[in-house]
């Protein structure tokens, strides 16, 4: 049974999914547009439902109409059920080229009953290597639950239904490029990963459970949209102006104890902490204050 404590820290969590839930009804047909599939993503109900499928013979994927520089974009998902092992769900911020700036969700399928793992990474300047890898504290597979990415200039904060699991702090005084200048597409796919996504490879993508299919709805961005070189939230008169909140959100104490319960409890793999990976020293960023 959870500690008293521990419900206090999570009633609030379930309140919020429920109000994100309730808010965001936006059409996806206006924001995305499926890239590569071959039929098998598809928008349905009148723009309510996006669903990604892979068989033996391909994935698929859909991409935003937008670019976007800063912002606090959630979308709601539903993973691949069952037996999963050797799918990736990669759900992701990237811009193009040689020197790309890149944020990611990557859910680790598994073998049926076992946990998923959701992995993280941050990219600057076309250098990533950050992974943070955590266990999630519900089951991906049995209903919808928000994913969202807070993006502004000084910090990149990773969140699970409301709860933040991860933070990445702009560390440019101390030599760290950030993703700051780039605007950045939205990108999904489901993908085979079986070499490296299951244990290592060890477990390999069972494709008579196929097609597999994850779900999406709910899409809700509070962000700046990038057109022809220029972000809507450089005009000062915006009707969106006195909404912008995010663009200095921080952790306020509560949610300092929620990251901290999460990465105590769920952190599986922190690149931070991997000193065989870096027996040269941790990166600036894991030591800087």
């Amino acid at each position: 049974m959870a500690s008293y404590s521990t419900m206090l820290i999570l009633l609030p969590i379930f309140l919020l999914c429920f109000v994100v839930a309730a808010a965001s009804t936006a059409d996806l047909n206006q924001d995305f547009e499926i890239t590569w599939g071959d039929g098998r993503a598809k928008i349905l109900n009148n723009g309510e439902l996006l669903t990604l499928s892979l068989d033996k013979a391909s994935g698929s994927g859909f991409q935003s109409k937008h670019e976007y520089l800063f912002g606090k974009i959630d979308m709601q998902l539903k993973l691949v059920p069952g037996n999963s092992a050797g799918t990736v769900t990669a759900y992701y911020l990237s811009s193009k080229g040689s020197t790309w700036d890149e944020i990611d969700f990557e859910f680790l399928g598994n073998l049926s009953g076992d946990p998923y793992i959701l992995h993280t990474n941050v990219f600057s300047q076309g250098k990533g290597n950050r992974e943070q890898q955590f266990y999630l504290w519900f089951d991906p597979t049995a209903d919808f639950h928000t994913y969202s990415i807070l993006w502004n200039s000084q910090r990149i904060i990773f969140s699970v239904d409301g709860t933040p699991i991860r933070e990445f702090k702009n560390q440019e005084l101390n030599g760290v490029p950030f993703p700051k200048s780039q605007p950045m597409r939205i990108y999904s796919s489901l993908w085979n990963a079986d070499d490296w996504a299951t244990r290592g490879g060890l477990v390999k993508t069972d494709w008579s459970q196929a097609p597999f299919t994850a779900s999406y709805k709910n899409f809700n961005a509070e962000a700046c949209v990038w057109t022809s070189g220029a972000s809507s939230c450089s005009s000062a008169t915006s009707s969106n102006a006195n909404n912008r909140a995010w663009l200095s959100q921080d952790l306020d104490s509560t949610s300092q104890d929620r990251l901290k319960w999460v990465q105590t409890n769920y952190m599986i793999y922190n690149y931070c902490a991997d000193t065989k990976r870096f027996p040269q020293g941790l990166p600036v960023e894991c030591t800087a204050s």
